[in-house]
């Protein structure tokens, strides 16, 4: 869950050269009149900038200062951004084009989007807010263009190579996922723009497989904007989702080819751990019904079951099956947030 951060404030040189190589490409089809209306539709992506205490249980891996981009989404300064820039941070900022630098509240981190929320405390000068497109809408083929804060790349367009679902193995399921090529150094929380200037997908990874045929290509996975749209509202009103807790248990796992999931680490404290789950063990059942792939494990773990729930794992351990019961923890409450659910 790495994320690039973006140093450098571009110029209005160097933009218009970037807009100008969108639609020579084709990927931002508009006259070179229209040039103002997008100049401004790009003052809404914004840098964003968090700090986390260091005994927070995502410093050592994220880091305690985190730089990357944000969107403003409305005229009171709410920046939509990806969740990891700003998981357990106890203070934000945001940073417009402009240079203009403004303490941001901390609304919202939600795991199952992976969206996070922020709202600057004082009002941003010459910023107009990008309106939510229609992210359904990009089909495998279809252009975009991802738009980060500064960077040597500002603008860069790519193509949308496939929709499919999107497993993590931090216990993280994303369906429909939107994945693009050519991979983009700066993608976290970078806006996925419609060829129309409009927000389509944030930002979340690089990946190796954003496309799997003919051939595998490397490209970037985008959190689609139709999820935002879903729970826009329970996350300023409660900082989550309103979809029911899932059971964590701490377990950082791979797919393996022939769809095996090999437990890779555990989470200090977590679930698994105390239950006596290792790493190496290769899970073959969740509830006495078997697993096939990641997604498949998360999907049968979750099903009916929530925190404080027990489920049984069936792992091999040095070729020997065996059962462990797990009680399914709350991801929120282990996290060092402000607030939990």
């Amino acid at each position: 869950m790495t994320h690039a951060a973006a140093r450098h404030t571009p110029t209005a040189r160097g933009i218009k050269a970037l807009l100008l190589a969108c639609v020579l490409t084709g990927a931002w089809p508009q006259p070179a009149a229209a040039q103002p209306d997008l100049m401004s539709t790009l003052s809404a992506v914004v840098a964003v900038e968090a700090l986390v205490p260091t005994d927070a249980r995502t410093a050592a891996i994220l880091g305690e200062e985190r730089l990357g981009t944000g969107i403003v989404i409305d005229g009171a300064g709410l920046v939509v951004t990806i969740g990891y820039l700003i998981l357990e941070a106890t203070d934000a900022w945001v940073r417009t084009g402009g240079g203009q630098r403004v303490p941001a509240d901390l609304l919202a981190y939600d795991h199952e989007t992976g969206f996070g929320l922020l709202r600057a405390q004082a009002p941003l000068d010459k910023v107009v807010p990008m309106a939510l497109g229609d992210s359904e809408a990009l089909v495998e083929g279809a252009p975009a263009v991802i738009a980060s804060y500064g960077g040597p790349g500002v603008l860069q367009p790519v193509v949308t190579v496939s929709r499919r679902d999107f497993a993590g193995y931090w216990e993280y399921l994303l369906e429909d996922a939107i994945f693009t090529n050519p991979p983009y150094r700066y993608f976290g929380g970078a806006a996925l723009m419609s060829t129309g200037g409009r927000l389509v997908g944030v930002g979340s990874l690089i990946v190796p497989d954003a496309a799997l045929e003919p051939t595998t290509v490397p490209g970037n996975m985008f959190v689609p904007v139709a999820r935002l749209k879903a729970v826009l509202a329970d996350l300023i009103v409660s900082g989550r989702s309103a979809s029911p807790l899932r059971p964590w248990l701490g377990v950082y796992a791979e797919e393996r080819e022939d769809g095996g999931v090999v437990v890779l680490n555990l989470a200090d404290d977590g679930p698994a751990l105390a239950a006596g789950i290792e790493p190496g063990d290769v899970i073959v059942s969740a509830g006495d019904v078997r697993v096939h792939g990641l997604a498949d494990f998360y999907r049968k773990l979750w099903n009916g079951r929530g925190p404080g729930d027990r489920v049984t794992l069936t792992v091999e351990r040095g070729g020997e099956p065996r059962s462990i019961d797990v009680l399914g923890g709350n991801r929120y409450r282990w996290l060092r947030l402000k607030s939990h659910p």
